[in-house]
């Protein structure tokens, strides 16, 4: 019901010229095989971004944290 399926492929009935690549893959395959892998592409993408983001806000905070205690130390030394 949820599977989708390749449109179906007409077959021609007579053949005119010989062919000597393989024929035209069966009508009716279901894409069932690429959703394990598409889903671990999309998956493994989505761990590498929020990992990403967590990166880019831990350096922010990071420089922040380093920016106080900078005014703070210059601050305590002028006194």
């Amino acid at each position: 019901m949820f599977r989708p399926k390749l449109p179906d492929v007409p077959t021609p009935t007579t053949l005119t010229h010989h062919h000597t690549h393989d024929p035209a893959p069966s009508a009716g395959r279901t894409l069932a095989p690429y959703v394990g892998p598409v889903a671990a592409v999309v998956v493994v993408g989505v761990v590498l971004t929020a990992l990403l983001a967590a990166v880019a806000v831990t350096a922010v905070s990071v420089a922040v944290a380093a920016v106080v205690l900078r005014s703070l130390v210059t601050s305590a030394t002028k006194r």
